[in-house]
Parts: C-alpha cells; structure tokens; sequence
C-alpha cells in the first residue's frame, strides 16, 4: 500500500488515478432481476443532476410499457434513434455519431449488456460505452447481476436459464461508481403480479420460472455480495493513492501467518474454520527467510503441502519475500491487504534463542495493536521435533564450504604473517577479517562463522604474545580479540544476507526473464500452430520435462485430441486420458501430483480465459519427485494463462477472418442477386415485349415499327450477352482459369471493332477517335483486350449525357502503350477512384440511377492486369467527364525477314491477325 517509511502512495494507485483524466465517469445502477427500478432510478438522478445544470441526455432508455418510467422520461431531451434494417426488417439503436457530435456533459445509455443489431459498428452497447467515455462523455447505465460473465454459469444454475447477453467483469470493475437498486423479493413479486414488468402473459410464465421467491433470493444476494466487494476493492484503492496506513475494518478479512514447522496443516484448518464461521475471506501468507533456502527436503515438502492445503481450502495464498524480520513484514503485508484478523501459530524455539531476540507471534503482537491477533497452540499428526536445516540448503554441499573456507583463513595466516614481516601493522586481524568477508560473501553465513572462529584461533595462535599458545597475556589483546569476532560476526552476517539475496534476486529475475521470453516468443507467432509449439517447447525446457497440449476436436469439440507435443506425443494411456477428461469437465487440476487420479503420469492444468475452457497442458517428469514446488507451480499456472491467452488470440484471429470472409460473401451474394433480378430482368422484358408485339400484331404495323421491335429485340439481347460475358469473364477471373492468347495485333483494329460493336449504343453521342499515326504492335489478346475496350465504352455511354462527346485517344508514352476513353458525364470523386475498379461498386454505393452491374470496370482490371498492364481513373478535361487510361506493355516486334515483311500486293504492309488489312 503505502511506504512504510514515507508514507508515500503506491505508484500503481497513483497511475490508476491519471488514466483516468479526460475519460468520462462511469456510474453503473446495478440490480438484481428485471423490474427492481434500476432505470427510474437512473432517470431520477439525472433529473437531480439536470437541476445542478448539467446538459443531460437520454440516448437510449427501454420503458418497457412502464407509465412511471415514461413519465420520467419526457422530462428530459432525448436522442432520435438509428434506424438500421437488418434481414428485412427495421431495428432502432442508439446512433453513436449523432452522440458523440452532440457531446453532452451526461447521458443515460440503458441495458449495459444489449447486442446491437447487425449493421452496427459494435456488436455490444458496452463497446459504445467505451467510446463514449474516450470521449469524454459522462455515463450513466443499468445492468442486471445476472448478466456478468463470471456469474453466468452460477446463474444458470439458480435460475435453470442460460442467459445469452453477458458483458466482462472488467466493465463493472473500470466503473467509477456502482448503484445498487434493491428489493425485496416479496415487492418484487407483487410489481410482476400488478404488470409493472412484464405483459400479463409474460408476467405469468415468468413468475413460474424466473421470478420464483427462491431465485430472487439467490440473485439477490449475488448483487449484494458483488457490489459489496466493489465498495472494498474501492476502499483500497483510496488507501493506496493516499497512504492511508489503515487497517480500516469496513470488512472483515482473515490473516494466516504459516511457517515450515508441523503445525501448519493444522494452523489452516483452524484458520478455515474461523473464516467459515464468520463467513469472511482470508489469505494464508508465508514469509520466505534465509533459512528457508537450508530447510531438509521433508521440512521443504511439508512446507509446500500446508500452502497446497490452503489454496485447497479455499484461502488466497501468497509467499513474501522477507527483509529478514518477519513480524514486521507479516503486519506491513497486513495493513496493505487491509486485513483486521491475524492467525498465528504458538512456535516451539530453543531457551537459548529466547535471550537473542523475541519470536514472531511475540513481534505480531507487539507491532499489530491495531489488529485483532489471535495466538493458538495447534497439536498436528505430523512427527514433533525441530525442523532440520542443512547450512547451505543441501547437506552435500556444507563440507566443500568449509574446506574452503578453512583454506581462505590458511591464506589469511600467510598473509599476515608476510604483512608482519615487511611491513608491521599494529592490529593484523583486518587481514583475518578480510577473509571473513571474502567466505561469507563466496559461501554463504555458516562457512563465514566457521570462518571467524577458525580466524580466532590463528590469529591468538600465531599472532599474541605468548605465540604458539592459546593464552592470551595483553588486555589490548584480549580487546581485539573481542572485538575482532563481534565484528567479523556481523559483517560476515551481513554479507552472507547479501550474497542470499543477490541468489534470491538472480532467481527471480532468471523466472522473470523466462516468462518474459515466453510472452514475446508467443506474441510474434500468428499461427495456432505456431503457438501451441512455443508453449509446449517452452515448458518442457523450463521445467526439464515432457510437454503436451490437449484442445477439444471430433464431433462436438467434445473429444480432447492431442495438439502438439514435446518430446512429440500422439497417445495417452488410458489412466492420463482419463485424468484429462476429468480436469476438461471439471476445469480443475487433474493427474499426478493432484489429489485426482495421482497415478496418472501427466498433470493436466486447465487452459481457461474469460471465453471458458481453451484446452488442456499437460506436463511429466521423467523422474518424478513427490510434488511440484510452490515456485514450479506458480510457474505452471503463469505458463498455462499466458498459453491460454494466446491461444484465445490465435483463434480470435481466426474467427475474426472467418467472419471477414463470410461477410464479403454474403455482400457479394446479395449484390449478385440483386444484380440479376435488375440486369437480367431489364432486357427479357424487353425482348418479351417486342416479341410479343410481333407475335400478335406483326402484320397490322408498319414495317417501320416492325423494324425497331426488331431493333429492340437485337438491342436488349446484345446487352444481355454482354451481361452474361462479363459474369462468365468474372468466373474465369476468379478461379485463374483465363488465359491471354496473345499474338501480334494492330490497336487501330481493335479500337474500332470496340467502337462497331457498340455502334446502336454509341449513336446518340458524338465519338471521336484520335489514334497515334504510328502506333505499334501490341503483344496482346485482340479478343480480351476488345472487350476491355467495350465495358469501357459501354460505361462511358451509361453516365454521358446525350449529345456528349465519348473520346477515345491511344499512342505510346512514357514506354508503354496509352488507351484513354474519357466521357463528359458527372465524373468520379477523388477518393472513389480506386473503388470503382471492385466488384459491384455501383450497388455498393447505391446508385440505382443507372443499369449495370458494377463488374464491367472490375473485369477490365484483371483483363489488363493479365497482360501485365494497367488500369486508373482520372479527371477528364474541361473539369468534366472521367477518364479511364490503359496501359499496355511495348512489346519488341518479332525480328521479320524481308520476305516475310512484303505482303502479296508488294505494299510492305504487315497483315494483320484476324487477316484485314
């Protein structure tokens, strides 16, 4: 919380606070069930607030019917509705533009949870709230209990309902303030009964199902509970940005204090029982000391199983590491989480040790005044005695270390003795404790003590008077000799609590780095592939042990199938799958080291983030020991959420392209069919009724109007052909089945074909062609390349108006071969330009002024692209018109012989491909 020393306020309090500048506040009115208020009293503070002066807005707000409620809101201004159409039908939603361009100081946004209707631009209301608040927009809105995310499964269960609409908790938990409306049950009741709710119908199934008393209850205590909980995490946070010192017991909260001796499964019960009783949260808190780091390995493992059995048990468990006094950071730890009840055990210490300084429940009961301290002898089955501590952690280790260490006094006695010699020192034992430091801080504390009682001897042995006797004839001496171990005592001390340290902090920065390697290893992969590999992989070599992850596939997403693997792994036996299964269903540990199906060889860790249960991670030592350690487990358990988040990210990204994809088919669906019943319909109903015409009265009309039915007939059938071949073109397009022929070809030919294909279309306007005189040949597809040239042409006469000039320009230019068709209509808007080339542009932009089907200018794009060309859209001249350029690639000519260069006549003229002149 705050410093202990300063009184300084905790940065990430601090933080907290800042980011909230320039955001809007959030005030959330929170309810039980439907119908206990929630949106009259929303209504009603912001008419409070309105009379302050503030600019209030309704955006959206559901009256259900309600006379009380409407009345409410006709006090107050109120914003128009979007209206959206959605599988042809008309929806209402809140219109987000209109609001953020409004920019009221306070608006009311009801049904927090809503999904808005398709069409809009946030699947959810609270997505809108967001940018509102980014905005800067105040906010106030209702939500029922019902719809939390974390609740909803709990819910389901009290209620027999499934509710489809949730929101994250981490929405309520962003609120600046929470609302709770209550009522009771029995009220409740009666306003479902008298219609104040629901229709008399809907009233009556409800009060059958949902509205039973036994469900109001329970809802009712959830959204008590909850908001309860929110008022205390609020309640911290005030004291840690204003280093409050606390505790303040607005709530009751339980503190274990547990160490490595027997009678921790015990303390845990007795705390567990305490907890139950008064019905109140509590946290079993371990303090890591330097004598953790020498406990045996039955003492480590006892240790482990206490903190096992208190997260079992339902306690939040937490390991600090400690300054070396551990009263005092059990208190400190307990004014930061706010606690007002301390648990600790009666320890057994050595008489001699009581003389050197006072035991922890004697310090927490010094230092806790402010906390109600509870000191309990607790008797436990496990074997009395004192707990065994190896001097340095491993009793292999502790003869090494004082070999060494009795080398370094060696060295310190050569030394002094030579530093006597050449140079005399009045007091030769700075060079004694010189080693003393040296040992302590290569060694540890146990060989640095080993150390000053060896120097102690050497130094009294070799250097006082009388030498080479353990008697000591000076005071001076015997004052130095006092001295010289009070002082090699508590720097060895102090430097071995360094060097501890510095382990302790190399320990943690190497799990810091490993997890942080982890973090960036999984967010540079996209794949799911690519995920589960860096996890698996990562785990194993972190934890020197086989690796797998499971996901749900076969039918259903029922069956757990092996998704990666390392060492790779493609069978579990039957034991591991069925402890899987079990952990899968139950989204809880299962397997080896668990308390379920220990026998199995792999212990399975849930993979779960707020979407629910991802998959499975399974981990197997090849020797195992009794249990994971509280470190390897809280390793697994970081390794396991940060694999389950990005896993939820990889198939995220999955469903988001998916959506992508279903979406641009179902735009293109719905364009084609509305393509076909307009283009297709259009000329059939022409040639019907021309050939209708014919049919009946033929021979009683002239054979003027005979002749332009026929033209009619001709006409609207050209253009439907032109319909089909620009879809069929699309086709072929689409599945990269066109294929250029290409041969040398004459522009000019191919240009005017273009142009006498559409004559009948091109009569009404003026057509002006301005050819290069010495245009090349181009290495192309006369055939695809001419159609490139009709949709053009033919889009050129759909927006010119009659009488306009269409004019066609080509020549070579910078390199390449220039086609330019301009028209004289309306022209295209700057930002449109490259839009026009995509498929069904025109319905797109909902231009139902003139036919076609927007995939002439797309077609003409792959046409050209497929001869490694071109194609763009400018301004035509005159600030009128729009003009569509091609350009093509100049191709060499092919090398000719001069015979083969004269043609039959002599002119020296080449022939052209389709055997014109």
């Amino acid at each position: 919380m705050a410093d202990e020393d300063g009184g300084r306020p905790e940065p990430e309090a601090l933080l907290k606070e800042v980011r909230k500048d320039g955001r809007g506040r959030l005030k959330i009115f929170l309810g039980a069930a439907p119908g206990v208020g929630k949106t009259y009293a929303m209504l009603q503070a912001a008419h409070e607030r309105r009379k302050e002066g503030l600019d209030v807005l309704v955006a959206v707000v559901e009256t259900h019917g309600r006379q009380e409620t409407e009345a409410l809101v006709r006090g107050l201004p109120v914003l128009p509705r979007k209206r959206i159409g959605y599988r042809g039908r008309v929806f209402t939603e809140m219109d987000l533009d209109a609001l953020l361009q409004r920019k009221p100081k306070l608006v009311l946004i009801d049904e927090l949870a809503h999904t808005n209707v398709g069409g809009s631009r946030h699947v959810k209301r609270w997505r809108d709230v967001e940018e509102v608040l980014g905005a800067g927009i105040d906010v106030y809105a209702t939500l029922n209990i019902q719809h939390l995310e974390s609740l909803n499964d709990i819910v389901e269960r009290i209620a027999k309902v499934r509710v489809r609409e949730t929101l994250p908790d981490a929405v309520l938990e962003v609120a600046d303030e929470i609302e709770l409306v209550d009522l009771p049950p029995d009220a409740l009741v009666q306003r479902l009964v008298e219609g104040k709710v629901y229709v008399p119908e809907q009233a009556r199934r409800a009060a059958r199902h949902f509205f039973s008393r036994g469900n109001l209850t329970a809802l009712r205590e959830l959204a008590m509970r909850t908001a309860a909980e929110r008022v205390d995490r609020d309640m911290l946070d005030h004291m840690r940005a204003h280093a409050v010192p606390g505790p303040w017991p607005a709530r009751d909260r339980l503190m274990v204090c547990l160490d490595d001796g027997s009678t921790g499964p015990g303390l845990v019960r007795a705390a567990k029982r305490m907890a139950e009783r008064a019905r109140i949260p509590w946290i079993a808190v371990h303090v890591e000391t330097r004598s953790d780091d020498r406990l045996d390995e039955a003492s480590r493992g006892r240790l482990e199983d206490t903190l096992l059995l208190a997260q079992r048990l339902g306690a939040e468990v937490e390991t600090l590491r400690g300054s070396g006094m551990v009263a005092r950071d059990l208190v400190a730890h307990a004014r930061a989480r706010n606690v007002t009840g301390i648990l600790v055990g009666r320890t057994r210490r050595p008489a001699w040790r009581r003389w050197f300084g006072s035991s922890v429940p004697h310090g927490v009961l010094r230092l806790g005044r402010d906390f109600e301290v509870t000191v309990t002898g607790v008797d436990d089955a496990s074997p009395k005695g004192p707990v065994v501590r190896a001097p340095e952690g491993n009793s292999h280790r502790w003869l090494p270390g004082l070999s060494w260490a009795t080398a370094a006094v060696a060295l310190a006695g050569v030394a002094a003795w030579l530093v006597e010699r050449i140079l005399p020192l009045p007091n030769l034992s700075l060079v004694f404790l010189t080693a003393v430091l040296f040992v302590a801080m290569r060694l540890g504390l146990w060989p640095a003590l080993y150390a000053v009682g060896l120097s102690l001897l050497v130094y009294n042995f070799f250097f006082t008077v009388p030498f080479m006797t353990f008697t000591v004839y000076h005071r001076a001496d015997i004052l130095t000799l006092m001295f010289f171990v009070l002082v090699a005592v508590i720097t060895g001390n102090l430097a071995g609590r360094v060097r501890e340290q510095l382990v302790s902090i190399r320990q943690t920065a190497r799990r810091t780095a490993n997890l942080y390697a982890f973090s960036r290893k999984v967010v540079a992969v996209a794949s799911l592939d690519d995920v589960l590999w860096a996890s698996v992989h990562h785990v194993a070599s972190t934890l020197s042990a086989r690796s797998l992850v499971l996901l749900p596939g076969g039918k259903g997403g029922v069956d757990l199938d092996i998704a990666a693997g390392y060492p790779p792994e493609d069978h579990l036996s039957d034991t591991d799958r069925a402890a899987a299964d079990w952990a899968w269903k139950n989204e809880r540990p299962a397997g080896w080291g668990t308390d379920t199906l220990p026998g199995a060889g792999y212990l399975f860790m849930p993979l779960r983030t707020g979407r629910g249960m991802l998959g499975l991670l399974g981990v197997a030592f090849e020797r195992p020991s009794r249990s994971l350690s509280m470190e390897q487990r809280s390793l697994l358990a970081a390794v396991a959420d940060q694999s389950a988040v990005a896993i939820e990210r990889s198939q995220l990204s999955q469903d988001i392209e998916e959506a992508r994809l279903l979406s641009e088919t179902e735009n293109l669906r719905s364009a084609l069919l509305s393509s076909l019943s307009h283009d297709l319909r259009t000329p059939l109903v022409s040639i019907i009724g021309s050939a209708t015409t014919l049919s009946d009265v033929g021979e009683r009309i002239s054979p003027e109007d005979r002749r332009s039915l026929v033209d009619t007939v001709l006409e609207e059938a050209n253009r439907l052909n032109r319909f089909v071949q620009n879809l069929l073109d699309m086709t072929r397009l689409g599945y990269g089945a066109l294929r250029p022929r290409r041969d040398w070809t004459d522009p000019v030919d191919v240009v005017g074909r273009a142009v006498h294909r559409l004559g009948d279309l091109l009569a009404p306007f003026q057509v002006r062609v301005d050819m290069a005189p010495d245009a090349p040949l181009l290495f192309v597809d006369p055939v695809l390349i001419e159609q490139v040239l009709v949709n053009i042409l033919d889009n050129a006469a759909k927006h010119s108006p009659a009488d306009g000039l269409i004019r066609v320009e080509a020549g070579p230019r910078d390199g390449w071969f220039r086609i330019l068709v301009e028209d004289d209509g309306p022209g295209i808007p700057p930002d449109e330009r490259e839009l026009v080339f995509d498929m069904f542009y025109r319905v797109k932009a909902r231009d139902s002024r003139i036919a076609g089907t927007g995939l002439g200018l797309s077609i003409c794009r792959g046409l050209v692209e497929a001869h490694g060309g071109s194609i763009l859209a400018e301004d035509g001249r005159g600030q009128r018109g729009a003009a569509i350029v091609l350009r093509l690639p100049l191709d060499p000519p092919p090398c000719l012989d001069a015979s083969e260069t004269e043609s039959e006549d002599g002119t020296g003229k080449i022939p052209m491909t389709d055997g014109s002149p």
